[in-house]
């Protein structure tokens, strides 16, 4: 795409960023070696107000190629989203009150002619626990309740078992019960609250020792590596912030599988990029609110995955 754009990223405090890792910064790296003007803003900044349009306070940024002080503030002011290139959203989890009303925000955006990414109405519809339900011929002996006898009933089924919240992320929360069933009873009524939360039960997949995979779908195309998230020490969990040892590795073919037959049906309801995540041949979640993972495999592969999203992206604007 030959003409430059104003692209705002909506995204965490920019001076929170961990450049080496950070898959948004990969993404303005990109962006900005292809002429494109930075804007950046948190969910916090957007507002409305009758006879007007959503606009945010914005800073407009350059890179500066340091580490540590990455950018510079070129100018602060409103800007009205529809009248940008593309609005970005990369606000990180945990999908909440505030969360939520960001994405009513950026659909009115939208409605007054703002190109939002991932679509508003696609972050709702796809809590990134309960989207694998629509596809049940991919994923493992799964139960969503807030019945403590059927989590019991389904231990006693499967025996070894991984509870979860559904408003988890990073890893947060989640438990593995074996087959004696020891805490069972305490788990549930931590996660559960007396009825109160739904929780997400599976079985237990010991394929987890090989990692939990990252499958990057961009534009309804698989990333042709993934990230297998691998847990360390006695740690049930692969998750990077739980201290899981990230390593790139070819896609498989059942990967490819599961993302080949998922990314169209994705791509067409306005998610633009994906991350699935998936243990041995099973998908456990489907990521859409700002998937990550695009630095490591990028520098463990060599597969330039922000220059695929960027070229995605303006596609998907011509």
């Amino acid at each position: 795409m030959s003409r430059a754009l104003d692209l705002l990223f909506v995204a965490d405090p920019l001076e929170s960023f961990k450049t080496y890792k950070d898959s948004t910064f990969a993404m303005m790296r990109e962006a900005a070696r292809r002429g494109h003007a930075l804007l950046a803003c948190e969910p916090r900044h957007l507002r409305w107000q009758r006879g007007g349009r959503v606009v945010a306070a914005t800073r407009r940024i350059t890179l500066t190629g340091d580490e540590h002080d990455w950018f510079r503030v070129e100018a602060e002011g409103d800007t009205a989203l529809a009248d940008t290139g593309a609005v970005l959203m990369r606000k990180d989890p945990p999908f909440d009150s505030e969360y939520f009303y960001a994405t009513h925000l950026l659909g009115q955006a939208e409605r007054e002619g703002a190109r939002v990414f991932n679509r508003p109405a696609a972050l709702r519809d796809h809590p990134e626990k309960l989207a694998i339900l629509e596809f049940p011929q991919f994923i493992a002996p799964t139960l969503v309740t807030r019945d403590a006898a059927a989590i019991r009933a389904f231990h006693a089924e499967h025996r070894d078992v991984i509870l979860k919240p559904l408003d988890g992320m990073g890893g947060m929360g989640i438990f593995r019960v074996r087959d004696d069933g020891m805490n069972l009873g305490s788990i549930v009524e931590t996660l559960n609250r007396d009825g109160a939360a739904t929780v997400m039960v599976q079985k237990y997949l010991p394929s987890i020792t090989q990692g939990d995979k990252r499958v990057l779908v961009i534009g309804g195309e698989p990333v042709p590596h993934v990230l297998a998230r691998i847990p360390q020490g006695s740690e049930v969990r692969g998750n990077l912030a739980a201290g899981g040892k990230g390593v790139a590795q070819p896609i498989s073919a059942r990967d490819r599988e599961i993302a080949e037959a998922l990314g169209p049906v994705l791509a067409a309801r306005g998610l633009l990029l994906v991350g699935l995540d998936i243990i041995g041949d099973s998908l456990t979640e489907i990521n859409v609110t700002s998937p990550t993972c695009f630095a490591e495999i990028t520098q463990q592969s060599g597969f330039d995955v922000a220059r695929l999203f960027v070229d995605k992206l303006e596609a998907a604007l011509r």
